[in-house]
């Protein structure tokens, strides 16, 4: 799963077709999504585990790992800055407790965060974290040279996805209309790793997994 403006956009990996879902909220995607059957792996790109102190070691290897792509990592700021009433505030709290302030862009995705930090203690199925430059690397063997807003970069990542036997058709239903297309690809490449960390081929960054004071297993997965 990806944010996308609509809310949240889904790819779908079951006997060898891929399928696109879009929801106004995780919940809403994943009872769509599982109208085919239980999933057995949802992935999303969306920080679990909330920092209490620093950086965490998941943002910081994921950093390392995508080289031109760094700029597509945001060190995730700790719990208390994103449960803070303002901007402002935040960035004083992460000041505080980590070092370094917090943008607009990532304090303007905590409704995200914490939509998925509420609904993954619930959800009764393997929910784990992934960043789609991250898999991308690793599925191309190295970083990718261009960005996905780019021609070359979304074509570049349509033709990985393919190469591994993942289609995404050119007509995805609503899917296609309510969400971008970077966002459908980055959705796509988070199944891939779904389906790995599902077959047990998928590592860990970094591993094991860190736990901070909210109990949840902290690593971006690959």
């Amino acid at each position: 799963m990806d944010a996308c403006k609509a809310g949240w956009v889904g790819v779908v990996l079951h006997d060898g077709a891929a399928t696109v879902h879009v929801g106004r909220t995780i919940a809403a995607l994943v009872a769509g999504a599982e109208m085919d059957g239980h999933l057995a792996v949802v992935g999303i790109d969306i920080p679990i585990g909330l920092p209490d102190t620093g950086r965490r070691q998941a943002d910081v290897l994921a950093y390392k790992l995508v080289g031109p792509r760094r700029s597509s990592v945001f060190m995730t700021p700790v719990r208390a800055a994103l449960e803070a009433g303002s901007h402002a505030a935040a960035v004083q709290v992460n000041r505080e407790r980590a070092g370094e302030g917090v943008s607009a862009q990532v304090y303007g995705l905590r409704a995200k965060i914490f939509e998925v930090d509420i609904w993954a203690r619930q959800a009764g199925r393997q929910v784990v974290e992934v960043h789609p430059e991250v898999s991308f690397a690793r599925l191309a063997g190295s970083p990718l040279p261009d960005g996905k807003r780019t021609w070359a970069g979304a074509h570049h990542r349509r033709r990985l996805l393919t190469d591994v036997g993942i289609h995404l058709a050119d007509d995805v239903g609503e899917a296609g209309h309510a969400a971008a297309v970077d966002d459908v690809l980055d959705a796509g490449v988070a199944a891939w790793t779904a389906a790995r960390v599902a077959s047990g081929a998928a590592t860990s960054l970094p591993d094991p997994p860190v736990e901070y004071a909210d109990g949840w297993p902290s690593a971006i997965w690959v």
